[in-house]
């Protein structure tokens, strides 16, 4: 039975918004590593070529003459070295098998340029030989020397990343331990993970961004039992690194790096936080808006054979549950008899969900004939565009269920409260009415919130329309 109050005392914002967009921590330092190595390395091949021509075999070629070549080969170079990822951070750019492989790769494309661009007219072995060698030294030189000065500089406190540690008391000392044998950290707090619980959250977060945290290194046993926490790091534009443990762990959003010698997990900020989810509510006014200009007729058409076929109103709002458990009323074409709802207590019995979370069945006598097309295609959830334009839903989440669904939630159900509720969603693509056990459609929405993205949302949207033409699981 329900165990968590259905009213909220303030309202909270959908898990995936930022408060404001904020560019991503730590990103004007990575910027500049970056930009540093890249301008070293095209000063290196740069160079490189210059002095191949000058002490290679002479050969008259625009290849030799032309600065405009000078200028392809090292845009051919820089271009796969960031294909390569020896831009990343951490080992990425000390890789210098991986650098070796890059130059020689740069310099046999080069080579095919050249013999498509003028086969007759190119460059001599040796210059073409020269260059590759004093590349491959000149390039890992000044990756050796840019890391050796990093260093020093690390040593002095400079050039480091500012990290919080989230982990249990007794792991702290072995993991601060861990962490500083890097060299690139500056720790600067600690805290055990009941941070993290619902109560402190919002605190600890603030207290977070007030440090000007870039990283936070939290242990996975401190986010087991609080599957979105992810989430709150994701929107602070705070990068978020898993420590090690025993079990075996994973996250969709996770990328493998090292700590040393040890693979942890990492899930990156965005560079900008928030705009995602901004992204969406403008796709969602402006495809709402379109789309009840668009329908109009239909809408009108709709209106009128309800009328003709039942007395009562045109459309039915139904008290439903959305946003942190916040009420709503949802608008939607009627499809039932007036007093469907007080009817719903005798057909309990025949309720066909197997665990009788949600209510569902098919025949029901209090669906009228108009109702049972209109429910087939879909078409009288089209009101609820409404409830879009006026921030109650999106075009794409988790459904929002009625009161009577809501208070027999066990706890973990209500993760899927913490999103903004959709028209549609992966529950509907998946099966719609065909699932018939509440924990296949909650395990379908927590999928959708761990893995979603604006793209995800297309992909919804698109596969909608395919099911609701093919009366996929429609009832």
């Amino acid at each position: 039975m329900i165990s968590k109050p259905l009213s909220v005392v303030s309202l909270k914002p959908d898990l995936r918004s930022a408060r404001g967009t904020q560019i991503q921590r730590g990103l004007i330092v990575r910027l500049l590593r970056v930009i540093t190595l890249m301008l070293l390395d095209a000063v290196c091949l740069a160079l490189a070529w210059k002095l191949a021509i000058r002490f290679g075999t002479p050969i008259y070629s625009p290849w030799t003459q032309e600065a405009s070549f000078l200028l392809l080969n090292v845009t051919v170079g820089i271009s796969i070295f960031v294909t390569s990822g020896l831009y990343k951070a951490g080992t990425n750019r000390r890789n210098y098998t991986r650098v070796i492989k890059a130059i020689s790769f740069s310099s046999i494309l080069l080579l095919l340029i050249g013999f498509l661009y003028a086969p007759r007219v190119y460059v001599s072995r040796s210059i073409f030989i020269l260059s590759w060698l004093l590349s491959v030294i000149f390039i890992c030189t000044s990756r050796f020397l840019f890391d050796t000065s990093t260093n020093l500089l690390r040593n002095k406190g400079a050039v480091r990343h500012a990290i919080f540690l989230i982990t249990d008391a007794e792991e702290q000392d072995e993991q601060v331990h861990l962490i500083q044998k890097e060299n690139c950290y500056t720790v600067l707090g600690v805290a055990d993970s009941s941070s993290l619980d619902l109560a402190n959250r919002e605190q600890t977060f603030e207290y977070l961004r007030q440090l000007s945290v870039v990283e936070a290194f939290v242990s996975w046993n401190s986010i087991k039992n609080r599957l979105y926490i992810c989430w709150h790091f994701y929107t602070a534009g705070i990068t978020i690194r898993i420590l090690p443990t025993t079990r075996e762990l994973y996250h969709p959003k996770s990328q493998v790096w090292m700590l040393g010698d040890i693979p942890c997990l990492a899930i990156p900020a965005p560079i900008l936080a928030g705009t995602d989810f901004w992204v969406k509510r403008i796709f969602d006014l402006v495809c709402s808006t379109i789309l009840l200009l668009a329908f109009s007729p239909l809408y009108l058409s709709i209106a009128i054979l309800i009328k003709l076929d039942s007395s009562g109103p045109i459309f039915f709002r139904q008290e439903r549950v959305g946003l942190h458990s916040k009420k709503f009323k949802i608008w939607k074409f009627r499809t039932m008899v007036t007093n469907a709802e007080k009817l719903q207590a005798a057909l309990e019995a025949r309720n066909e969900i197997k665990d009788g979370v949600l209510f569902k069945l098919k025949d029901d006598p209090r669906v009228t004939k108009v109702g049972k097309f209109l429910r087939r295609y879909s078409l009288d959830e089209l009101p609820q565009l409404f409830n879009v334009i006026l921030g109650e839903m999106s075009l794409v989440g988790p459904r929002p269920l009625p009161l009577r669904d809501v208070e027999r939630f066990k706890t973990m159900h209500f993760i899927r409260q913490e999103v903004l509720p959709g028209i549609t969603g992966l529950w509907q693509v998946s099966g719609r009415s065909d699932i018939d056990n509440f924990e296949e459609g909650v395990r379908l929405d927590i999928s959708y919130i761990e893995n979603w993205s604006v793209w995800l949302d297309l992909k919804i949207l698109f596969k909608t329309v395919g099911v609701v033409f093919n009366k996929t699981g429609a009832y």
